[in-house]
């Protein structure tokens, strides 16, 4: 950075380019991820709603969270939205809070990131995903 507030590339501070590995860093202290056992406590007492972001070729090689609601990654935003046209019914009010799984941790987190913006707070991810989920010996359906 150079005195005059550029850094190295000639960017004036605060636009370079912010890695993946940062911003996970970021968007991941704004909120409580969960652990596989807490995510299958909270989906069974009825105090979260399991959403499976995996693509479909992921779901039909591993399986299914048995209860979970199958929303691809370029659906979320729509289908979790409660006030957008194409919301799931599930999608009932900004209180919900969606527990977003991905394969391994790291979409997810990105995505549940995207749904705190739309307003949905309590929205948070998976650490570890679908394969911390199976690991932990939790319900998986063919």
């Amino acid at each position: 950075m150079s005195a005059q507030g550029t850094s190295r590339d000639g960017r004036p501070d605060g636009d370079r380019p912010t890695g993946v590995d940062e911003l996970l860093e970021r968007v991941r202290a704004g909120y409580t991820r969960v652990e596989p056992r807490e995510a299958y406590e909270a989906a069974r007492a009825g105090e979260a709603l399991l959403v499976d972001i995996r693509y479909e070729a992921l779901r039909e090689r591993d399986g299914l969270i048995p209860g979970a609601l199958v929303v691809e990654r370029n659906e979320l935003e729509w289908r979790l939205d409660p006030q957008g046209s194409h919301r799931l019914p599930e999608a009932t009010s900004h209180e919900v809070r969606a527990i977003v799984i991905c394969n391994e941790g790291y979409a997810s987190s990105l995505a549940a990131a995207s749904l705190h913006q739309l307003g949905l707070h309590r929205s948070t991810d998976l650490v570890g995903g679908f394969q911390a989920w199976k690991a932990a010996g939790l319900p998986v359906t063919p």
